[in-house]
């Protein structure tokens, strides 16, 4: 299949990075040095919108009703492309996530795509779409319920990790809280007046452990007991637990989630207590990769001297992008910011995130990302494969 890459637009491309090199690494390093917590990134936002109005793009802030959220336009024409932003950070350990380039590359790739389309004189539109609270909060979830792509084409954005790789997928996710009441005695004087809610979530654990000899290998439950009782010698009449729910396939996570809550109600009924489920943040949907937009990033990247790896299996983490790419034509593929093999949300990934060895690694991938959306507005050929693909 064609991949769309052209080493002399790409040249063009990094011209332009180059040209704002050191003051995109000055707004990188600033929100390293300063996370902020999902829906609550003001001075990511501010920084991202100073930036982005100096560089000639008309900003709209809060938008998609997101106070930290924000839609920077740049250009004119029917064609639109958005290179997706996010920014928030971890609790405790901060940008062990790297959100600090994903929205750095963003705003790379949108100044990019805007100039050399404005010096060829072709139309289209570059848009940076900020989207905060991805870590959990579903941020583009919220941001989807106002129309937030309504008159966009196709979207992309790139994600830091310990190799460059092409987006391979990931999992859709529903996450619940479980609590189980029941009722309290003493433990050793009166235990058969007493109702044990932590049987009932020792229980739902059993039926959950039973249950995954049937699940695909592509399907996670996980989960977490987050009360249990007080004393041993009180019988507790409440008891709670945590669970996440996965799959790569939205269809199959829909049956998933039935049989999860069918064992919680045999848990309650096992142990004579009544169950309370809540939804713990939004559910994300599975992510549907555009395979176009993917080789095309594929290419570049392997030209700018960062080889792409192919997973052995698709990606298992859960993100909200998923959705973005059920809406509109999308990818989200990713760059390696270390030379060895780091796990994401730690520590160490946290330090990399904040090296040169990244921040070269992202503006490649920015140069590739801005390939990406440059031919998407400018060659019919490579916007008809992009659309074609996601039917």
């Amino acid at each position: 299949m064609n991949t769309f890459y052209y080493a002399d637009l790409a040249e063009e491309l990094r011209d332009s990075i180059r040209k704002h090199e050191a003051p995109l690494l000055d707004l990188c390093r600033y929100i390293w040095a300063n996370p902020e917590l999902g829906l609550k990134e003001v001075r990511a936002c501010e920084a991202q919108t100073r930036f982005l109005r100096e560089a000639g793009f008309q900003v709209t802030t809060p938008f998609a009703g997101q106070d930290t959220a924000y839609c920077a336009c740049r250009g004119t024409g029917e064609v639109t492309f958005a290179f997706v932003a996010e920014y928030d950070a971890l609790p405790e350990i901060g940008h062990a996530c790297g959100h600090n380039l994903i929205c750095t590359a963003a705003i790379a790739a949108g100044i990019a795509a805007a100039e050399l389309l404005e010096k060829k004189g072709l139309p289209g539109r570059v848009l940076v779409m900020g989207t905060p609270g991805e870590e959990s909060y579903g941020g583009k979830v919220r941001m989807l319920e106002k129309d937030c792509l309504k008159g966009v084409d196709a979207t992309m954005m790139v994600h830091p990790s310990f190799r460059s790789t092409p987006d391979t997928g990931c999992t859709a996710i529903r996450r619940y809280d479980i609590t189980f009441h029941g009722k309290s005695a003493h433990a050793a004087t009166a235990p058969e007046l007493g109702v044990n809610a932590l049987d009932a979530v020792m229980l739902l654990f059993q039926g959950v452990n039973a249950w995954r000899q049937q699940l695909p290998e592509d399907a996670r439950v996980h989960g977490v007991v987050t009360h249990g009782g007080v004393v041993p010698n009180v019988i507790p009449d409440r008891a709670s637990a945590r669970f996440f729910l996965r799959s790569i396939h939205d269809e199959v996570l829909e049956e998933m989630n039935e049989r999860f809550l069918h064992i919680v109600k045999g848990a309650a009924l096992m142990t004579g207590t009544t169950e309370e489920v809540c939804n713990f943040n939004l559910p994300y949907r599975a992510r549907r990769p555009n395979e176009v937009l993917n080789n095309i990033y594929i290419a570049a990247m392997n030209a700018s001297g960062n080889p792409i790896v192919i997973p052995e299996r698709g990606g298992r983490g859960s993100s909200d992008y998923g959705n973005f790419s059920k809406v509109r034509p999308g990818v989200h593929p990713y760059f390696g910011i270390s030379p060895v093999k780091i796990p994401g949300h730690s520590v160490a990934f946290r330090e990399a995130a904040g090296t040169p060895y990244a921040e070269k690694s992202m503006l490649d991938a920015a140069c590739a990302m801005a390939q990406a959306g440059f031919l998407f507005l400018t060659d019919p050929e490579v916007r008809a494969a992009v659309l074609e693909d996601a039917k």
